[in-house]
């Protein structure tokens, strides 16, 4: 079973619409922050895979709005790989509204693993140690 990583915010006034609820481009910082987070977890920084050579281009991105949240809502972000290749890895997100758990939205991001030269890299074969670590949260 794949590993879920959890991330907590509080949405902030910048955050919201005309309409008092939270704008549709802010999930994808908030997906972005849940990956770093998730990365992170794994024993290595979005920074430090840079460092290495390591890039993530996103590639495809979507988000589907089940409610609305609102200045200073709580809320927990779910994140998980969904899929894991030598070229590719894609990440699912879940937002939930607490305390309650109600789901508020869900979406995905689809990553290449390329290099400096932006260079598509097999991951398994370039970086064995850092596709250890994702594929075991895998």
């Amino acid at each position: 079973m794949a590993y879920t990583s959890e991330t907590r915010i509080t949405v902030r006034y910048a955050e919201t619409d005309m309409m008092g609820i939270v704008h549709h481009s802010r999930y994808y910082p908030w997906f972005e922050q849940a990956r770093t987070d998730f990365i992170k977890k794994s024993g290595i920084t979005y920074s430090q895979m840079e460092q290495m050579g390591i890039l993530l281009p996103l590639t495809e991105t979507q988000c589907r709005y089940l409610y609305g949240l609102k200045y200073e809502d709580e809320v927990l972000i779910t994140c998980k790989i969904d899929k894991l290749t030598v070229a590719r890895i894609e990440f699912s997100y879940e937002v939930f509204k607490l305390p309650d758990m109600q789901k508020m939205s869900y979406g995905k991001t689809k990553h290449g693993f390329i290099d400096k030269d932006f260079k598509a890299i097999n991951l398994k074969k370039t970086f064995p140690d850092v596709w250890k670590k994702l594929d075991s949260l895998a």
